[in-house]
């Protein structure tokens, strides 16, 4: 996997951006915990080499998976 230098939400999906310029998203609507989450909640998040993590909702969504479409 590529290193992830951008991530961005918009008021539906969570976006990235890999060093060598190819976007995805992961559309809220398809995870309930996210669905659910205020926008708060949801800019709430940390990141690691493998994905984003928000702590205070318990989900992960994997770098990879952003791309396994």
């Amino acid at each position: 996997m590529s290193e992830i230098p951008k991530i961005w939400l918009t008021d539906s999906a969570v976006w990235i951006q890999t060093a060598d310029g190819k976007t995805a998203c992961e559309h809220f609507a398809d995870y309930e915990t996210l669905r659910n989450a205020t926008a708060t909640q949801r800019k709430e998040y940390t990141c690691s080499p493998f994905g984003i993590h928000w702590p205070a909702l318990d989900e992960d969504l994997s770098f990879a998976g952003f791309f396994a479409h």
